[in-house]
């Protein structure tokens, strides 16, 4: 069975975020696996904080919600930084898996429309190109 689960989050936007969080969450308890919630930020000041620091914080509690919530025993987070996430979050999340040993990732996406006929979304592009196995959930 699967070792390491890592779960990436957009903090700005967990309310897409629910269905996929229980089902990374639901896995981890059947199976008793750890699981690593990934965020992705910029260093400079967003929605969601004014800098890594209170990001990473920010990550911290989120992720103890997480494991208050559902009960899980083997929880931790990583926030990870870069210049421009959304152009580098692909790479940045494949980085991610590797160095936390992810070979299960459990990521939310959205309903595909017109743009993904053009452009890959990023769990596609992510799905596409990891080594672990990837449960992209609608």
């Amino acid at each position: 069975m699967y070792q390491q689960i890592m779960i990436p989050v957009d903090l700005a936007h967990v309310e897409r975020l629910e269905k996929a969080l229980k089902i990374g969450a639901d896995l981890a308890k059947l199976y008793d696996i750890p699981v690593c919630y990934i965020g992705v930020s910029s260093n400079t000041p967003s929605e969601v904080a004014h800098n890594p620091s209170e990001f990473t914080a920010k990550l911290q509690q989120f992720g103890m919600a997480q494991a208050d919530k559902y009960g899980l025993k083997k929880a931790s987070t990583a926030a990870y930084f870069s210049h421009d996430p959304a152009i580098d979050l692909d790479d940045t999340l494949l980085k991610a898996a590797k160095e936390h040993a992810a070979d299960l990732v459990v990521m939310a996406s959205h309903v595909p429309g017109l743009a993904e006929h053009l452009f890959a979304s990023n769990a596609g592009a992510f799905a596409a190109n990891s080594a672990a196995s990837v449960l992209v959930v609608r």
